[in-house]
């Protein structure tokens, strides 16, 4: 599929991770626990210790020792601490080929694309490193902004930086929450579920 600029579009504003990014597998959750020395058969209740905290993480009122001192109810040692940053940030930097592959061509049409993700501060310098990240005219991440989507502070960034009126840029997020949060300021939103082909068909209509 070939995706043209169209009137209707001015500018995409999108998520990282659900959309650009893949979600971790169960091994990957496992290595973390692991390096975390949480037992194996409690995985659940690792992953809910890991997302009590994240918010403030993402939103960069938590340094990575105060997280995962959180996390974990105890300090990890310098070392250990390292590995479990590093085994996080693995977690969220596999991208989904497809998706990046639609951007790429709606990027050659013309089409401006700004990131918008919630992301704590050493992730966010990881994925500025990536190549798809050439393809953003603009990257905001929660942990710079200091405040996290669902918040309109943090969209009102990106749609600053498009220089679009609201009506006329396509927010872009596998969150239903966040996409609510977007129509409310006027924003386009497509509730992304992993299909590729609905991002490509989103980009081409005007409506």
């Amino acid at each position: 599929m070939t995706l043209t600029a169209q009137a209707g579009l001015d500018a995409v504003i999108l998520d990282y991770n659900g959309v650009i990014g893949l979600q971790p597998t169960t091994d990957q959750w496992l290595r973390l626990a692991r390096t975390a020395l949480w037992p194996d058969d409690d995985l659940p209740a690792f992953q809910h210790a890991f997302w009590n905290a994240r918010s403030a993480y993402d939103a960069g009122q938590l340094s990575d020792l105060a997280y995962w001192a959180t996390a974990l109810g105890h300090h990890p040692g310098a070392r250990r601490l390292r590995e479990l940053r590093d085994a996080d940030t693995d977690m969220w930097t596999s991208t989904d080929d497809r998706v990046v592959d639609v951007l790429h061509q709606a990027h050659e049409s013309g089409l401006p694309l700004v990131l918008l993700s919630n992301a704590p501060r050493h992730l966010s310098d990881v994925l500025d490193r990536h190549p798809w990240r050439r393809l953003m005219t603009h990257a905001f991440y929660s942990a710079r902004l200091q405040v996290c989507k669902p918040a309109p502070a943090a969209y009102q960034r990106a749609i600053n930086a498009t220089g679009a009126d609201p009506d006329r840029v396509l927010f872009v997020d596998d969150r239903a929450d966040n996409c609510h949060a977007a129509r409310r300021l006027g924003l386009r939103a497509l509730h992304y579920t992993g299909r590729p082909t609905d991002l490509a068909a989103a980009l081409q209509s005007p409506d």
